[in-house]
């Protein structure tokens, strides 16, 4: 097999596979201001499609545009400098809506 062939395969199957969404658990969400303001911060970002905060739910869901991604450390940093508890953080491909008809049904 021809070196260049084998090495651009090799650098392919390296390549990090980006989630679509990230999807958080966030502790010390309690009105509304807490989900425009985390709404607001995310959707400035240019890798962000979509935000959806769930209060309810302690849930912080960030869509990333196609080919684009948040470091998890970055996410977690700018929640915790904002005054909230990053629980956890799970990368999906499950769409915003997804995750909301998931969190409706409760699962």
């Amino acid at each position: 097999m021809n070196r260049f062939v084998l090495t651009a395969l090799l650098a392919f199957a390296a390549a990090p596979a980006f989630a679509n969404t990230l999807r958080m658990e966030v502790n010390g969400l309690v009105c509304a201001f807490c989900a425009n303001g985390i709404t607001k911060a995310f959707t400035a970002k240019p890798e962000v499609s979509d935000v959806h905060v769930s209060l309810e739910d302690r849930l912080v869901a960030v869509a990333l545009k196609p080919g684009q991604d948040l470091a998890d450390a970055a996410v977690k940093k700018a929640l915790e400098d904002a005054g909230y508890t990053v629980v956890s953080l799970e990368r999906t491909d499950l769409t915003i809506e997804q995750i909301k008809a998931e969190v409706a049904r409760g699962t």
